[in-house]
């Protein structure tokens, strides 16, 4: 019988004094009773870091959760959170070791995150996986405090969310420091702009719209928050209506897509200031912040334009510039105008040294050292589909698709990349990926000199999932990421 009450300990003691509490103090709480309670909360406290240094010096990552969707499909069954086994050393070493299903079919998973990041390091623990359907406005909570077999903890109805917010089609998610979760949200009720951003309490309750105003928006996307210097960074991709439709050209000239920057007043939930890219920013869809907290300095990878934006602070005055641009490639078989890059998304390495983005329609990944991220430098592109006939060949066959959703370790040793977009844009522009499902590789990557290489040994084929094939999409560790983390 114990001699401690656990729920005694838990009171005087906070989740951080825990952690960092002597392993002999730790042994003799363990003796008194106290062994079952500090493992699991020491278990998911170990998931968050308290600098973006703690997390490059962690252990490599041995699990990787990823989405998987049977959206436009000819599979009528419902989605699943697919658990990878990454370990080199396992014997389940590149395969599917898990699936959590959801209970309804036609949500179409699409990002996800964390209950809780680094901005709520000693206050929260990772443990909760936020998988929202970008096609149903569901929003599914799953546990993972069994990494290997999460469970389905809880799902928020679409009338629920739309009952408390107006808003539909949840993108990106976020935590926040004070253990809320903010989701950013593509329309409204309609299905129309611009959107807004979702608040959901810790016990995952939509509380309503996160802004104050929405005055100055016209469609939204991605954001990444930078509270040391109260901004927030948002971009624009366009209402539901127009994106489940597939792309048309004619949308574009119509300006039914997004070309500006939104930096938000973080305190006031107020635009403060917008940046017009103009047509070299046409579809600016990801955003990310240097990890380092004190840094102003960030990035936007702008789709159809296929030009990568560098913003930062001058003073008082936010500014951009373009620093990168794909040139398009003319008289691509099938294609009557020249092809762009399609810039679809973009990661920082956790010491803000390397860039990595993909070119989804030219079916490459591109890596800079953006030490002076006013000045990228070429290190590293590696080829893994595309339209240009660059293909390389994996396993006896060429890979489909392009390089799209792309997840960096902690490291920055291995970058992990999946081929599908955007189920009505994947049938119209590779709908083999409907046929044979997504991929998904890892690349091990030179964080000295740079550089880029395909590892043979890893190859997880979405084409033979046990229901038929799957579109494979956004990228998770247990531990973290390279985008899952804000540091205050």
């Amino acid at each position: 019988m114990p001699l401690v009450n656990v729920k005694l300990i838990e009171g005087v003691f906070t989740p951080t004094q825990i952690r960092r509490t002597t392993p002999l103090a730790l042994a003799l709480f363990a003796l008194l009773g106290g062994g079952a309670f500090l493992t699991a909360q020491h278990q998911d406290h170990e998931r968050i870091f308290p600098t973006p240094a703690d997390a490059i010096n962690s252990p490599p990552e041995k699990l990787a959760y990823v989405v998987a969707t049977y959206a436009g499909t000819e599979t009528k069954k419902s989605d699943y959170l697919a658990t990878i086994d990454v370990d080199p050393q396992s014997k389940t070493y590149s395969q599917v070791i898990h699936r959590v299903r959801m209970p309804q079919v036609g949500d179409e998973l699409h990002h996800f995150g964390w209950n809780a990041c680094a901005s709520c390091e000693g206050r929260c623990d990772r443990r909760y996986l936020i998988i929202p359907g970008i096609a149903s406005s569901r929003i599914h909570i799953v546990d993972t405090r069994n990494p290997r077999a999460p469970k389905l903890h809880k799902v928020i109805e679409s009338v629920d969310v739309v009952a408390k917010s107006k808003l539909t089609a949840p993108h990106t998610v976020h935590c926040l420091s004070d253990g809320r979760i903010m989701l950013s949200m593509l329309g409204n009720d309609k299905g129309d702009g611009p959107g807004g951003f979702l608040m959901m309490n810790d016990k995952f309750e939509v509380t309503g719209p996160w802004e104050a105003s929405r005055e100055g928006m016209n469609f939204n996307y991605d954001f990444w928050y930078q509270p040391r210097h109260n901004v927030m960074v948002s971009s624009e991709w366009g209402a539901p209506n127009t994106v489940r439709r597939g792309f048309k050209l004619d949308d574009v000239k119509a300006g039914k897509y997004g070309q500006r920057l939104h930096f938000w007043d973080w305190k006031e939930r107020k635009i403060a200031k917008t940046l017009d890219l103009g047509g070299d920013g046409l579809i600016p869809l990801e955003v990310r912040f240097h990890h380092n907290p004190k840094s102003t300095h960030g990035f936007a990878g702008a789709a159809l334009s296929s030009v990568m934006w560098h913003y930062h602070k001058a003073g008082t005055e936010w500014k951009v510039e373009k620093v990168i641009e794909v040139k398009p490639v003319k008289d691509v078989k099938g294609w009557e105008v020249p092809v762009p890059g399609l810039i679809t998304d973009l990661v920082l390495s956790m010491d803000d040294r390397y860039l990595y983005f993909s070119n989804w329609l030219h079916g490459d990944i591109r890596q800079y050292d953006v030490s002076d991220p006013a000045n990228p430098r070429l290190t590293g592109q590696i080829w893994l589909g595309g339209l240009l006939g660059k293909a390389r060949e994996f396993r006896g066959k060429k890979l489909g698709g392009g390089p799209q959703m792309l997840q960096l370790s902690l490291d920055g040793k291995r970058l992990y990349v999946t081929n599908s977009l955007y189920s009505p844009w994947d049938n119209q522009l590779y709908p083999q990926i409907a046929r044979d499902g997504s991929y998904l590789l890892q690349i091990d990557c030179d964080t000295r000199k740079g550089g880029m290489t395909l590892n043979e040994r890893f190859h997880v084929d979405f084409g033979k999932e046990p229901d038929g094939p799957a579109r494979a999409h956004e990228i998770r560790f247990p531990n973290g990421d390279s985008t899952s983390d804000i540091w205050n």
